[in-house]
């Protein structure tokens, strides 16, 4: 590991699944990833970098996003430190960049748009800060796989590492590694289980979660009128942003709409299974006016399903802004619209509370970027908060129908 006068080491990393890749340069694992997943090839990979190389600062997230209340608590239980709040003054990006240090990040899934911003938020902020990104592993939500990923991205000595646990227990071992050979750990999402913020991690970084449940909840209300029964697919692993997903979706759904019922839920392991838990539903309660879905790629599965059973008019609210999703929305389908993370910005406060970490400043444990409501009416101004991009041409044409 390189020696400044700065620090000695740094560990950074991105998901979601959330909604949840590529960038950067690859491991010789073969679960390495350059780029995975047709939506995420299709969207925000693809869009132009926003620098080609450093940059005299400062760096910070967007600043129009909305001053919104973070709802969401840590892993801990913590507040969350919103992170507009968070930059990198031009005297301390200078440092940095002295540094030459590098990075690595360790992704549980790289497969959609979610992953896909994320990176690039990553690889952009990372290019400005002259921090050279060396490997970028997908563990395809395989925790073994994941495991493996780590010792291999250890080999590489990295200052920095990025990551997202597939699982917070059986990855504990390899984080737990990682933090004793001196890497700055940024963790995306979720921690891994017996690590301590400020001693083995520098901080966590997720979108306000609990607040995209909320806005999920208001928007499935209004589609259904307030009233009527509606299901809830919930991801049925230890996982800590989807919970808090599902538990502001229900708690506002039974606070708030006393008209409305959660008849059923089906708990899904994992991103496919979607269909198959939403058929199973809709064979029960063939009433059901509405539907949650605890992100976007197993929605696509529900509204499979719902087509299969002739239910093209139930209404499903999600998280995750992911491109058949949105398409969904624009042209006024069974989408009615959702609460999305900021993936890209999310990138950018992991690069930064990375920085933060090899300058020796104290950092916040856990950090949230603001939640957004989408729905049809601003569709195309939501992709472009986003994923700092134009909508593709297809949702553009969608929206103006």
């Amino acid at each position: 590991m390189k020696r400044t006068t700065l620090l000695s080491t740094m560990l950074v990393f991105l998901f979601l699944l959330a909604a949840c890749g590529n960038g950067g340069s690859t491991t010789n694992s073969n679960n390495a990833v350059e780029a995975s997943g047709n939506q995420a090839s299709n969207t925000a990979a693809n869009t132009t970098p926003d620098t080609a190389g450093p940059v005299d600062g400062p760096i910070t997230i967007n600043q129009d996003l909305p001053d919104k209340d973070i709802l969401s608590k840590g892993p801990d239980g913590e507040s969350a430190v919103s992170a507009k709040t968070l930059s990198l003054s031009p005297e301390e990006l200078a440092k940095v960049q002295e540094g030459n240090f590098t990075a690595a990040i360790s992704m549980h899934y790289a497969g959609n748009d979610w992953s896909a911003a994320q990176l690039k938020g990553l690889k952009d902020t990372f290019a400005k800060m002259n921090i050279e990104i060396v490997a970028t592993t997908d563990a395809n939500f395989k925790a073994e796989t994941q495991v493996a990923n780590i010792e291999t991205i250890l080999a590489k000595k990295p200052d920095i590492l990025v990551s997202i646990p597939v699982d917070a227990v059986s990855t504990a071992s390899a984080y737990k590694k990682a933090a004793a050979q001196g890497v700055k750990l940024v963790f995306m999402d979720n921690k891994a289980a017996g690590l301590t913020a400020g001693q083995d991690y520098v901080s966590v970084v997720s979108a306000d979660n609990y607040g995209n449940g909320v806005e999920a909840a208001h928007i499935l209300a209004k589609a259904i009128g307030e009233e009527g029964d509606i299901g809830v697919i919930f991801h049925d692993a230890d996982f800590f942003v989807t919970k808090q997903r599902t538990e502001a979706f229900e708690k506002t759904i039974k606070e708030s709409y006393p008209n409305i019922h959660i008849v059923e839920r089906g708990g899904i392991a994992g991103p496919n299974d979607g269909e198959k838990v939403a058929a199973a539903m809709l064979t029960k309660h063939p009433k059901l006016k509405g539907m949650f879905v605890v992100w976007d790629v197993p929605a696509e599965g529900a509204m499979a399903a719902a087509r299969s059973a002739g239910r093209t008019d139930l209404a499903i609210s999600t998280i995750d802004l992911g491109t058949n999703v949105a398409l969904e929305i624009a042209k006024g389908g069974m989408i009615k619209g959702l609460g999305a993370q900021l993936p890209y910005d999310q990138g950018v406060a992991e690069a930064i509370l990375a920085a933060h970490a090899l300058l020796g400043k104290e950092t916040p444990p856990y950090v949230a970027v603001p939640a957004l409501s989408v729905h049809q009416e601003n569709i195309l101004d939501s992709w472009k908060t986003v994923y700092h991009a134009d909508a593709p041409k297809t949702i553009q044409d969608a929206a103006q129908k």
